[in-house]
């Protein structure tokens, strides 16, 4: 028998958002070695000159500094996995686990690239905060596929943009990048045709805007300028 597929073609499962809690489980696992192990951050956090000529490239990076968060301020972390928690709950049952993990992945990518391209690269950055305007950014593409309203979740996202704005110290720059490719990783699930190859279609505009993000991040890491 052919396996039950969700509205966007993803596998179907039992309705349990496991991979929402395995990543909230790898953030928090990751904040505890950093309270442990204070230096354990300096491994983790991302700023363009990691991925320029000035020193030896980790562009590994631009993946880690998605998983850790400021140990000097527990909110960060706190209002990161709420989020988390409450967007995955809604979007990877819509979606399925491999695509909803994939939305997460290449939405923090998103983020890093973002940085790299506007902020000073010597000021490094940290944190879910890119994943989770993303998926932010899914929510309003995907629900208003379906015709639902989706005015809160508007507010919620002008609110969050505008508070990295505002305070020091919070790199709107990732929230941007997750946002757009947040939008454009769920417009590809929402809008594909839906056909025999519809999954195709979806791994495939997938594959572009990770291309994209390569090509975005060489073209920076050849144009980073310090001072």
């Amino acid at each position: 028998m052919p396996s039950t597929r969700t509205v966007f073609g993803g596998k179907a499962s039992d309705g349990r958002p496991i991979v929402t809690y395995v990543l909230i489980a790898i953030n928090v696992v990751v904040f505890g070695l950093q309270m442990l192990i204070p230096s354990f951050t300096n491994h983790l956090v991302y700023a363009g000159l990691y991925t320029s000529g000035y020193f030896e490239p980790e562009p590994w990076r631009m993946a880690t500094s998605m998983f850790a968060h400021s140990t000097s301020f527990i909110g960060h972390i706190a209002f990161n996995m709420y989020a988390l928690y409450i967007c995955g709950r809604v979007l990877e049952p819509m979606l399925g686990r491999l695509r909803f993990l994939a939305l997460y992945l290449v939405s923090g990518l998103g983020g890093s690239v973002a940085v790299l391209l506007i902020t000073d690269p010597r000021v490094p950055v940290l944190g879910a905060s890119g994943a989770v305007f993303g998926l932010f950014a899914a929510m309003f593409v995907l629900l208003r596929s379906r015709g639902v309203q989706t005015m809160q979740i508007v507010v919620l996202i002008v609110i969050n943009l505008v508070i990295g704005f505002i305070f020091p110290g919070i790199a709107w720059e990732a929230h941007v990048g997750g946002l757009i490719l947040g939008a454009a990783m769920a417009a590809v699930f929402a809008y594909s045709p839906r056909a025999n190859r519809q999954a195709l279609m979806q791994w495939a505009g997938t594959a572009l805007l990770v291309m994209l993000l390569v090509a975005l991040t060489l073209y920076g890491a050849v144009n980073v300028r310090v001072g």
